[in-house]
C-alpha cells in the first residue's frame, strides 16, 4: 500500500503552528536551516500579525510542511508520493527531491511578495459549497465584468468550488449562489485572487526569478493538482511550481488519480485537516488521515504499517 504525503494550501494557516511542531532533530535542523536562509527568527513567521501577510503565510506553511514531513520520514520512512494544494506544492516538491529546501524558501518568499504586490487589497476568494462546478462556472461567467472579474480557481470536491475575484463581485456571487441553492458561501482567509488569469503576470515574474534555480527529477512520485497527473521531469515540475498560482486547482480529480495509481494511504501534513476532509470517497482499500487528528506517533505507525503491507 503506497503512501502519499499531502500538503495544504493557504487558508490552512493558524497562529503558533511552527511552535507546535515536535521537538525532534529533523524539526530542529529544518528550523535552523530556515533561519539561516531567511536571516530571521523563525518564531516571527507564525504569530497572528505575521499571518496577515501573504508572503509570511506562505513561508510559514512551507516551513511547517517540510519540517513535519522530515520528522515523519525520520520516524517511519520516505513517502512513495507527494502532492500539495497551491503553496503546498512547494513543500511537496522539496520532500520529493525536486528542489532544494533553501531554493524553495527563496522562491516562496518571492511568490508571496509578487502576489501581494499585484493585489494589495480588495481581492480574495470564496468557497461555494453545495453546487457543482458547471453551475458555479455559469454564475461566475454571468457576474463577470472587466472591472469586477470572477474566475473559478479551485475545484476542491464535486460540490466545493472556490471562486477568485474582487470583493464586490464575490459579494454578488454569494447572493446569487445562495439563491441557486448553495448551502453556504464562505470567504476564505486569502488576500489575493489565486489560481486564475489575474495572476498571470506575477507567475511570469516568478518564472524569471526561478530561471537560475536547479530543479531535479523527483526521487518519489510527484503529482500535480493543477495538471491532474504525475510529473516525472525536472522542467515540468519547475513549470508546475512557478505557474501554479495562476492555474486552476483540481484537488478531487487529482486525489482520485493518486488513489487509482496505487497510493492508498494519504497523510496530510499540519497545520490542517482540509485535504483529508476533501478526500473523495472511492472504491477499494484506502485511508486519508491528518497528522493533527492522528497524532505524530499514530501517523508514523500508519506509515510504517503501509510500508510493511507494500513489502
Amino acid at each position: 500500500m503506497g503512501v502519499v504525503f499531502t500538503f495544504p494550501g493557504q487558508g490552512a494557516q493558524r497562529a503558533g503552528m511552527i511552535a507546535e511542531l515536535p521537538d525532534s532533530a529533523a524539526v530542529r535542523d529544518t528550523l535552523a536551516e530556515t533561519a539561516d536562509v531567511l536571516g530571521r527568527d523563525v518564531s516571527t513567521l507564525d504569530n497572528s500579525d505575521a499571518l496577515e501577510g501573504t508572503e509570511t503565510t506562505q513561508l510559514a506553511l512551507t516551513v511547517v510542511g517540510v519540517a513535519s514531513a522530515r520528522h515523519l520520514i525520520a520516524e517511519a520512512g520516505m513517502p512513495d508520493a507527494a502532492m500539495g494544494l497551491s503553496i503546498g506544492a512547494w513543500p511537496a516538491a522539496v520532500i520529493a527531491g525536486a528542489i532544494g529546501y533553501a531554493d524553495a524558501l527563496i522562491l516562496v518568499a518571492a511568490r508571496g511578495r509578487l502576489m501581494a504586490e499585484a493585489y494589495p487589497q480588495s481581492y480574495g476568494m470564496s468557497a461555494v459549497i453545495g453546487l457543482e462546478e458547471d453551475r458555479v462556472q455559469e454564475l461566475a461567467a454571468d457576474l463577470y465584468s472587466d472591472d469586477a472579474p470572477l474566475y473559478v480557481g479551485n475545484v476542491n470536491s464535486d460540490t466545493q468550488i472556490v471562486v477568485a475575484g474582487r470583493d464586490d463581485a464575490l459579494d454578488r456571487l454569494a447572493e446569487a449562489a445562495t439563491a441557486k441553492g448553495a448551502s453556504r458561501v464562505q470567504r476564505l482567509d486569502m488576500a489575493v485572487p489565486s489560481h486564475c488569469a489575474l495572476l498571470d503576470v506575477p507567475a511570469e515574474r516568478l518564472a524569471e526569478a526561478a530561471s537560475g534555480t536547479t530543479f531535479h527529477a523527483p526521487a518519489c512520485a510527484y503529482f500535480s493538482a493543477n495538471r491532474r497527473r504525475r510529473l516525472w521531469q525536472a522542467d515540468d515540475i519547475r513549470d508546475d511550481l512557478v505557474y501554479n498560482m495562476a492555474r486552476t486547482v483540481y484537488w478531487a480529480a487529482s486525489a482520485r488519480i493518486v488513489h487509482e495509481s496505487g497510493y492508498e494511504l494519504a497523510v496530510e501534513m499540519p497545520p490542517a485537516r482540509v485535504l483529508t476532509r476533501l478526500h473523495p470517497a472511492m472504491e477499494g482499500p484506502g485511508e486519508a488521515v491528518a497528522v493533527i487528528d492522528a497524532g505524530w506517533h499514530n501517523a508514523a505507525a500508519l506509515i510504517r504499517r503501509a510500508h510493511t503491507s507494500a513489502d
